[in-house]
């Protein structure tokens, strides 16, 4: 972009005429931040959001402003356009991953430019889990910013059985943003910071050492890295290339309208996840990916104090939840002792011991409890599909490492574990085998998932050594 377009983009953000805002006030909820200006949108976690006026049709695509803030240098290299011919071969991967970035680029970009980073920073998701807010990695790096367990902690991220912090829109990018300004630091050059984001800083500092040793340049291509590392980078100038000038590859993107998509509410009770979702008039599917770090089907104060909804849908959620005169919560956690039958202690709340097993991620095969807490119906009555949208975590959606399975079933199986073994959720298992919630021993199951390309052994070794994910 030439100066005098930066400095007329610059001008025009100063100059944008407020919009009118939505009262905020729910019945079982307080405003995040107190009274806001009238440009402004209570958020998550002390951020603010600003509302562009929507009088200028090309800025009113959130694509063009983030065109405006590309800063990375141009890179000429046969990795990139490998890349590029993938993403351009592959429309209907490109359609479905920016369908799912509408939900969060926005707010993204703002956290991006906030702090002065390169808007190529807010397109990382789309090579990291292509905006899938499931995603779940061999590796166990979860969430669109696919971070591990350790660092995740390290940068704030709760991780207990009700809740995952990783997959949390607002903390993952906050804490994901921390890390690469904190790289860059070290670093002092984003290619560099990126590279340490994917593999590690004692990765990229130890390639440079041994350059160092050798006399040769220690820049991002003249690193001997790990080949994913080593493609990282191409990967997202391609991404960056193809937002650029979509048409020179064949594709269109969906316009992103440039302003908020959600908003948070802050929960004063506890409540089921399912009724939240029905309370704001929101599929289920919806609700949870804009509030995908539940572990569980109900939403504890304690754990997760905000739940996120489309903007035009809080005031259906403040209305709903003021007429509904019923339990906000039909789950409870239960605390067995160590070694306690599970076939005595699943009737006791309605169950049968392999939907306990099922609901609980316990192996088919157990028979007794570990000690570990479950969880169960308040009033001892579950749907069978009830349970469906929980603990889905997703592999990242890639064609070049998808597979067809065919799993024949063995004794002691159940969906929930099949599902686990493959790294696929039960709703997609299902969905991929005619919807039957039931299955028998001998029956053949068909589906698609990931195909890791290490073993599970190696992959798990790779990733105590590294940073961040494999």
């Amino acid at each position: 972009m030439s100066l005098i377009r930066r400095i007329f983009f610059l001008l025009l953000l100063f100059c944008l005429t407020p919009l009118g805002l939505a009262e905020e006030q729910l019945a079982l909820s307080e405003p995040i931040l107190g009274a806001a200006p009238a440009n402004s949108l209570p958020t998550a976690r002390n951020v603010r959001i600003q509302l562009l006026s929507g009088s200028d049709s090309e800025m009113a695509d959130l694509w063009v402003r983030i065109r405006g803030g590309f800063a990375m240098r141009e890179l000429d290299s046969a990795l990139i356009r490998k890349h590029e011919q993938w993403y351009a071969s592959r429309p209907d991967y490109v359609a479905r991953m920016t369908e799912r970035a509408g939900r969060y680029l926005y707010f993204i970009l703002g956290e991006v430019e906030r702090r002065g980073m390169p808007s190529e920073i807010a397109l990382l998701p789309m090579i990291e889990s292509a905006f899938n807010p499931g995603a779940y990695s061999v590796s166990r790096a979860s969430g669109i910013w696919q971070f591990i367990p350790s660092t995740g902690k390290n940068f704030g991220m709760a991780q207990n059985w009700w809740y995952d912090g990783r997959r949390d829109v607002i903390s993952a990018t906050n804490g994901a943003l921390d890390y690469l300004q904190k790289l860059h630091g070290m670093f002092g050059d984003w290619e560099l910071a990126l590279a340490a984001y994917n593999c590690g800083e004692g990765a990229v500092q130890r390639a440079q050492a041994r350059n160092r040793a050798r006399g040769l340049p220690t820049n991002y291509a003249s690193l001997k890295l790990p080949d994913e590392t080593r493609n990282y980078v191409p990967k997202l100038l391609a991404v960056k290339n193809i937002v650029a000038t979509p048409a020179a590859y064949g594709l269109v993107l969906q316009p992103i309208r440039n302003e908020p998509y959600f908003t948070a509410v802050a929960t004063a009770k506890h409540i089921d996840v399912k009724l939240a979702a029905q309370l704001a008039d929101l599929p289920l599917d919806e609700f949870m990916a804009l509030n995908p770090a539940h572990n569980r089907p109900v939403i504890l104060q304690e754990n997760s104090d905000l739940i996120l909804l489309p903007i035009e849908k809080v005031e259906a959620f403040r209305a709903n939840l003021e007429a509904y005169d019923k339990p906000l919560v039909s789950w409870q956690a239960y605390q067995p002792q160590k070694g306690e039958r599970l076939d005595r202690l699943a009737p006791r709340f309605g169950l049968s011991v392999e939907r306990l097993k099922e609901i609980n991620g316990l192996s088919g095969r157990s028979r007794l409890s570990s000690g570990q807490t479950l969880l169960v119906p308040i009033n001892g009555e579950l749907a069978e599909n009830e349970f469906e949208s929980f603990n889905m975590h997703l592999h990242p959606v890639n064609a070049e490492r998808e597979r067809s399975v065919q799993h024949v079933v063995r004794r002691g199986e159940t969906l929930g574990s099949i599902a686990r073994r493959y790294g696929i959720s039960i709703a997609s298992l299902k969905r991929m085998n005619g919807n039957s919630t039931r299955i028998r021993v001998g029956q053949t199951l068909k589906f698609r998932t990931a195909a890791a390309k290490k073993t599970r052994k190696s992959r798990s070794a790779s990733a105590s050594k590294r940073g961040k994910r494999t």
